[in-house]
């Protein structure tokens, strides 16, 4: 045997450098690889490099989402800030020439990739959250999720008001408040997992207000597409309440009923696991019921997250009813987070890739994103006013509540495709200070929220 002389390096030491230098070729190799695979077959390529690109593009896109968040991690923020900055800067290469990455936004498999993430993360959240912690801190989720959207919905309305032109008519307002009103679940869940607050009882209180908030969110926009569908035929502002009723009946008796229908629905899969042999059977079984809840969420009209983050809860209770003190045994927490660990940094990245920083050129469109901004931030800060619980974090729960993230991206574009006698309800100006104020609230959201949990 060839033993190393004083004078060589280590074979360890010489591998650990050759893997400290890895991080830094990865990214060159797979970008390098997705350049080649464009050139071959560009957007419109059919069959074998529609999949190739798929890969690729995939593989660029983790590698750069973990290298961007270790990066951002040694800054001590949470890494989420960092995936999403490096989809601003895949998404953004176009602006210097280098189109590499153009594809990527109406890539059709992209958006699939991503949803998948949010809906796995938040049945996570689901599985990692006490039903019963949950209910003890309803009361105050309730109320900071009404605060949390009649005070957004409020000024964003009066702010669009007064800096919109004064032919601007009165939907578009209402709609730039609606805006303002739901929060990101997703962004929320994972800077609360990356900071290690997910067990703190602030954080039960923001993720259960933020599912609030995503269901008053909901109903809040089938009022405002009421009042505008209203204002396109000529008719008043007088608009019927039934399809509201409906809508808000669904969201109630979704909630409710997920819980019933899942202890009738899960007795039988526990005698379905504790019969298996095979220890993929639990977590096959809970992710299948998740998706389950998710597709009955998006068939009753409500965001699909709302059913995958149901799941988690009602799995997660019952596995405590059924199996007492073995409950740990049947766990899926652990054979989730791989899982999640590769979908959800696509979510991120996909989310910073969507947004084009040209748009903000316009110096009107800044003054009014910085202050749709501003107005995002400081009206979600109302919601620590439905705090009940003494000793609880407030600024914490109301910064954990400012985060607009997908949800305000997908009012953004109903609001910029729906149309009042031929024109959108949002100009392209419009539109752009809206993305440029998802964009800031979703930034500034993990610093503020590591920072108030630790009284700063």
């Amino acid at each position: 045997m060839n033993l190393p002389t004083p004078c060589d390096p280590s074979p360890r030491r010489r591998y650990r450098g050759l893997l400290g230098r890895g991080p830094l070729l990865v990214p060159v190799l797979v970008l390098a690889a997705c350049a080649v695979v464009h050139a071959q077959h560009g957007p419109e390529g059919a069959g074998s490099g529609d999949m190739t690109l798929l890969l690729l593009a995939l593989a660029a896109i983790l590698v750069a989402a973990k290298v961007g968040g270790e990066l951002i991690e040694r800054l001590h923020q949470p890494a989420v800030l960092g995936e999403l900055l490096v989809g601003v800067l895949l998404g953004n290469f176009g602006l210097v020439g280098l189109e590499l990455f153009e594809p990527l936004k109406t890539a059709p498999f992209l958006p699939i990739a991503a949803e998948f993430g949010v809906i796995l993360l938040l049945f996570q959240v689901g599985l990692e959250s006490e039903l019963d912690e949950l209910l003890a801190v309803g009361r105050s989720a309730v109320a900071a999720a009404v605060l949390g959207v009649v005070a957004p919905v409020a000024l964003g309305y009066a702010m669009s008001s007064v800096l919109l032109p004064g032919d601007t008519g009165w939907y578009v307002h209402l709609f730039v408040g609606a805006t303002l009103a739901a929060t990101s679940v997703g962004i929320t869940a994972r800077v609360l997992k990356d900071i290690g607050r997910m067990d703190a009882t602030e954080a039960k209180v923001i993720l259960g207000a933020a599912v609030v908030d995503d269901i008053l969110g909901l109903i809040v926009l089938a009022i405002i597409l009421g009042l505008v569908h209203a204002a396109d035929a000529g008719g008043a502002m007088d608009v019927s309440l039934w399809p509201i009723l409906l809508i808000a009946l669904k969201a109630i008796g979704f909630l409710a009923g997920s819980i019933v229908f899942g202890r009738l629905f899960f007795i039988p899969l526990m005698r379905v696991v504790r019969l298996a042999h095979s220890p993929s059977v639990p977590v096959v079984l809970g992710v299948a019921f998740c998706f389950l809840m998710a597709a009955l969420a998006e068939l009753v009209g409500l965001a699909d997250i709302v059913g995958a983050f149901t799941a988690g809860l009602v799995i997660n209770g019952e596995l405590g009813r059924f199996f007492g003190e073995k409950k740990d045994q049947y766990r899926i927490d652990d054979s989730i987070t791989p899982v999640t660990r590769i979908f959800v940094p696509v979510f991120f990245v996909y989310m910073g890739l969507r947004v084009d920083l040209s748009t903000f050129a316009s110096v009107d469109v800044l003054v009014f994103a910085g202050l749709l901004s501003v107005v995002a931030v400081v009206s979600k800060q109302v919601c620590a006013l439905g705090v009940f619980e003494k000793g609880l974090n407030r600024w914490a729960i109301g910064i954990g509540m400012i985060p607009r993230g997908e949800v305000g991206l997908i009012f953004a574009s109903i609001g910029h495709t729906v149309l009042v006698s031929g024109t959108p309800v949002f100009t392209d100006a419009t539109f752009s200070a809206i993305v440029a104020m998802v964009m800031v609230t979703t930034l500034v959201s993990p610093p503020l929220l590591k920072a108030a949990f630790k009284g700063r």
